[in-house]
């Protein structure tokens, strides 16, 4: 991976989740910049606004107030200064036809959010991972959910 930080951003509005991703985040061997938002309205002004330099990826829950992550997710995809974002999906969600449509939407991997903390820290990094050595190319379907 490069040496360079990577600018993510996590959207979800759940705190603990929050929390354990920015603990996970920095136990990684990784650099990074992490920005947290708590709802899809705030991600989505966030990625609009011309001073704020693109992420490498965004992690994207499903189920949050005011602007959802499928909703989130259609923007992105439909906005040419944004399309090329990987959008990673991180959600409790696990219904294989939801898992199914966000690939045929665009989203670059899906993960499952992990009840432990390594197996969050293994999933992010693999993400992150795919996303460095391939950030312009969705995965094969068979590559898109990430589990520990």
């Amino acid at each position: 991976m490069s040496t360079t930080p990577l600018n993510l951003i996590l959207a979800d509005d759940d705190t603990d989740d929050c929390f354990f991703f920015k603990e996970a985040i920095e136990e990684l061997p990784i650099a990074a910049n992490l920005t947290i938002v708590n709802d899809g309205v705030q991600l989505m002004e966030l990625l609009s606004a011309k001073k704020t330099l693109l992420p490498d990826a965004v992690f994207l829950d499903l189920n949050m107030p005011r602007k959802n992550g499928f909703e989130c997710l259609a923007e992105i995809k439909i906005n040419s200064e944004l399309m090329n974002i990987p959008v990673i999906i991180y959600s409790t969600s696990l219904k294989a036809e939801v898992v199914e449509l966000l690939y045929q939407k665009g989203a670059h991997l899906y993960i499952c959010k992990p009840g432990e903390f390594d197996n969050l820290k293994e999933v992010i990094l693999k993400a992150l991972t795919i996303i460095s050595e391939n950030k312009q190319t969705n995965p094969a379907r068979d590559k898109f959910m990430i589990q520990p």
